[in-house]
């Protein structure tokens, strides 16, 4: 009966700690499983996603260089 006990034990052991790293690290291990089922998608194709983070924050206005010595950026941007 000692090694039915002991197995049991071990079992529950091993489920919970399956389960304590599922719940501590679940941010990572999600965007790890999403990227897994990106890739194995045969119909994903990264070319066609919106990718925000290139997108500039306010299209409407022109880039401008800011020169921190200058109050104004137009000076920084004749000086370029």
């Amino acid at each position: 009966m000692g090694a039915v006990t002991t197995a049991v034990i071990a079992i529950v052991g091993v489920i919970l700690g399956w389960i304590t790293i599922e719940i501590a690290c679940k941010p990572c291990l999600d965007k790890g499983r999403e990227a897994i089922d990106r890739n194995l998608n045969p119909d994903y194709d990264p070319d066609d996603e919106d990718n925000d983070i290139r997108a500039p924050l306010n299209p409407s206005l022109p880039p401008t260089i800011s020169d921190p010595d200058s109050g104004s950026s137009a000076a920084a941007v004749k000086s370029v």
